[in-house]
Order: C-alpha cells, then structure tokens, then sequence
C-alpha cells in the first residue's frame, strides 16, 4: 500500500519530469475513488530575488500505484503574493 507522502514526492517527481520545471511544494493530498489527489506548487519563472518568483498550482491525480493519471494548471502567481481561498 502506498502512503500519502511516497505519492506525494511521486507526483512531484513526475511532475518535474513531465514540465521540465521544479516542484517547490506539496499544499493538497487527498485520496478518493478516482485516485490520489495532489496539489504541488511549481516554480515556473526563477528570479533574483527568489521572493520575486512566478509560481504555479498544479494539480495532479495519480493512481492506486503513484503513477501519474493526469494533471493541470489552475493558478499562477508571485511567490510573495497572498491570496484568499
């Protein structure tokens, strides 16, 4: 059986693998009958000073086995930016 956070760091690792980009962190991680679901914030635009870079949420579902099913965007932003939700 696999825990919540070997699926966590799987979908961060085929995340980086499949946009070429750097997980930063893991925000979200439920399970449901559609999968495992994980939220990871992306760092899509590196900047000098890193409080000045552009961020993104994507979310991924990966299967009983941690293997990605699919994943998308839902949110980009400043890493200093503070946002309701």
């Amino acid at each position: 059986m696999i825990t919540a956070c070997q699926v966590a760091e799987r979908a961060k690792q085929q995340l980086a693998q499949i946009t070429g980009l750097k997980p930063d962190t893991v925000s979200g991680v439920f399970k449901d009958d559609a999968g495992w679901h994980i939220t990871v914030e992306i760092i899509e635009l590196q900047r000098i000073p890193a409080c000045s870079d552009v961020l993104a949420t994507y979310e991924s579902v990966l299967d009983g086995e941690g293997a990605l099913v699919s994943y998308h965007r839902v949110h980009r932003y400043s890493r200093g930016q503070a946002t309701e939700a």
